[in-house]
């Protein structure tokens, strides 16, 4: 069993590291915060976001019975449209996700 020295090293060692990962982003970014690049993701990126989970979700949905399949285009036509409608992508994935889920699990 190693002794209480080598393992208050290999905490503290951990600890760095972990408050490093944690922070250097943030100081790497703090510079660039006004930068056209930054602005331009900021305002792009939740968008592609939101593709590549839609994509990811439905990419094994045609290998899927009928039923499956539509239950999977109803959900992501509901979750669309209420992001068009109300623009808040939490609530639509919440409600999006819980139409699938009870269509699923009803039917």
């Amino acid at each position: 069993m190693p002794d209480a020295g080598y393992i208050a090293i290999l905490v503290a060692v951990s600890a760095a590291i972990t408050w490093a990962l944690r922070a250097v982003p943030f100081a790497a970014l703090a510079p660039m915060r006004h930068s056209a690049v930054v602005r331009y993701l900021s305002l792009h990126m939740p968008l592609g976001v939101m593709v590549m989970l839609a994509l990811y979700t439905v990419r094994d949905v045609p290998e899927a019975a009928g039923r499956q399949q539509l239950w999977a285009i109803i959900a992501v036509l509901v979750t669309a449209g209420l992001q068009l409608w109300r623009r808040h992508a939490l609530l639509s994935i919440f409600v999006g996700t819980g139409i699938y889920v009870a269509l699923m699990s009803l039917w």
